[in-house]
């Protein structure tokens, strides 16, 4: 696709026809959503939208097409599905015959702040609801860069417009799908968001091993006084932007960064694109303070008068907001920071089992890391009656283009020689499993996380649990000692070693997957 960037005289390979709204301010873009009756104003003037039939994204329709620059890099499979070069021309010359002659919105950007790892991206919108999702997420060109930016990544975004699963080879009518030598994400049949957001992640997570010796990674990131980085690793409901919006530290960014070989940590991102269900300015004062005019909420339930109910699943539990990142107090800017001190890998373990803070080992690092252990309670899924086990490679599997252990090496690779540490947090539930224990007191996964990084657990006592290898910490000032063993938490010891095995076992049954291109010594770094 030839691309001229030049306002005024914008010219689109393609759709010649198109009628193009370039570079629209948030207030145009929210406008002309309400004229267009794509979504309501909320009491206090912050745009609401429905998404449709999709209110999250759809793994199983993202694919990745197979062609030189992928054949033998990618790890294919039920995560990285492969989709046939020929057909994907195809599909992408069908929706530009769809978009041709439309009213479109064109919005030139930048993702990973880093300028050595930058990548220029123009994205091409049927609607403005999603241009404005857009503008709050990439990073948004100054006057300068803009006229002289030279977009290399396309993403063509048509949720009109669906496929012919015989016809397209599709799975169904929507798709997303990444094409590494046509530098393009084309995405049709949703209007989730976050499909956008992404699709440009898993561009960064192949290109950014493969051609910069950089590690992307699915964290959040802060910043503290004396000038020290942490990571924070996590799934959802583990507490990952819970944990990193502490009012004491600045905020680098609360989900997609990179480390690069000299050592900075950078974020990939503009801005958040936070979760709102139960939503409040007591528990997420951040969060619930961003969200004004300019924010983009989705799927929230509204009152007659237009206030949110951040309470209701009425529509779908996965309610949203996106918003620039200069919407919070207590930020970075630009977003980055020196190498990180401190790793954290979040977990909430619904079966009771594991430590709510352990030291690990490099090995071990890399292990957990390509595990991305949480546990899912009963009632979050249909048919989850009791907690059910959830592996999710490097915390993100679904937008890994590359074997796991590609990104578990370059963390080990990052952490040798250094001082840096990596630690295991259970954010999970203490005393038994979800139903008879109960969860962690977030007081105390503050208290122990605040101690880690301020070095007063350096010297800390550990015992080491035989199970799992893990060392646990013992003791922790503000900490009750009992709940730091998860055993003696237990009513009944006997039935917490039952648990135990069952978990380790788990563990085992998940890696087996990774077993082959997986170094011994992460392998050896599991339970036993």
């Amino acid at each position: 696709m030839s691309l001229n960037s030049s306002a005024g005289a914008l010219s689109i390979s393609g759709l010649e026809r198109a009628r193009i709204n370039y570079q629209l301010d948030p207030q145009t873009l929210t406008q002309l959503a309400l004229d267009m009756g794509r979504g309501t104003l909320t009491a206090n003037g912050v745009l609401n939208i429905p998404t449709g039939k999709f209110t999250g994204r759809s793994p199983e329709d993202r694919f990745i097409v197979r062609e030189a620059a992928t054949e033998d890099l990618v790890w294919w499979g039920k995560v990285n599905i492969p989709f046939e070069a020929g057909a994907y021309r195809a599909l992408k010359s069908r929706v530009l015959d769809y978009l041709n002659g439309k009213e479109l919105f064109v919005r030139d950007a930048f993702a990973g702040v880093d300028p050595s790892v930058q990548i220029s991206l123009r994205v091409i919108n049927e609607f403005p609801e999603h241009n404005l999702f857009c503008y709050n997420m990439f990073l948004r060109p100054t006057a300068n860069e803009l006229a002289t930016i030279a977009p290399e990544w396309t993403i063509l975004h048509a949720p009109g417009f669906e496929a012919d699963p015989q016809r397209d080879g599709t799975r169904q009518s929507n798709f997303a799908i990444l094409s590494f030598s046509d530098k393009t994400i084309l995405i049709g049949g949703t209007g989730y968001t976050g499909e956008m957001k992404k699709g440009i992640f898993s561009a960064l997570n192949f290109l950014l091993p493969t051609q910069h010796q950089t590690l992307p990674m699915h964290c959040s990131a802060n910043l503290g006084g004396d000038g020290a980085t942490a990571l924070f690793f996590g799934l959802s409901g583990t507490g990952k932007t819970t944990l990193s919006a502490d009012p004491n530290r600045q905020l680098i960014g609360d989900d997609e960064h990179g480390w690069t070989p000299n050592g900075r940590v950078f974020n990939f991102e503009g801005g958040c694109y936070a979760k709102v269900i139960d939503l409040t300015e007591e528990k997420e004062p951040d969060i619930f303070r961003a969200i004004r005019p300019g924010a983009l909420l989705e799927n929230v339930v509204l009152d007659a008068a237009g206030v949110p109910d951040y309470t209701s699943k009425k529509i779908t539990e996965n309610t949203r907001v996106s918003y620039p990142i200069d919407f919070i107090d207590h930020i970075v800017l630009p977003s980055q920071g020196p190498a990180p001190k401190h790793v954290f890998f979040l977990t909430a373990d619904a079966y009771g089992i594991l430590p709510p803070l352990s030291k690990l080992t490099r090995a071990q690092a890399a292990y957990h890391f390509m595990s991305g252990y949480t546990a899912k309670v009963a009632g979050t899924e249909a048919g989850v009656t009791e907690p059910k086990a959830a592996f999710s490679a490097c915390f993100g599997a679904p937008f890994m283009p590359l074997h796991p252990s590609a990104y578990a090496e370059m963390l080990m690779n990052k952490l040798e020689g250094t001082d840096i540490q990596v630690w295991l947090v259970n954010t999970g539930w203490t005393g038994g499993a979800y139903g008879t224990g109960q969860r962690i007191s977030l007081k105390y996964t503050r208290r122990l996380i605040q101690a880690a990084m301020g070095g007063e657990l350096d010297t800390a006592p550990t015992v080491t649990d035989a199970r799992f290898g893990l060392a646990r910490i013992a003791a922790c000032t503000g900490v009750p000692t009992e709940i730091l063993d998860p055993r003696a938490t237990w009513a009944d010891p006997a039935a917490y070693d039952a648990g135990a095995d069952r978990l380790a076992t788990l563990f085992r049954e998940n890696f087996t997957k990774f077993e082959a291109g997986t170094s011994d010594a992460i392998k050896a770094a599991g339970p036993r």
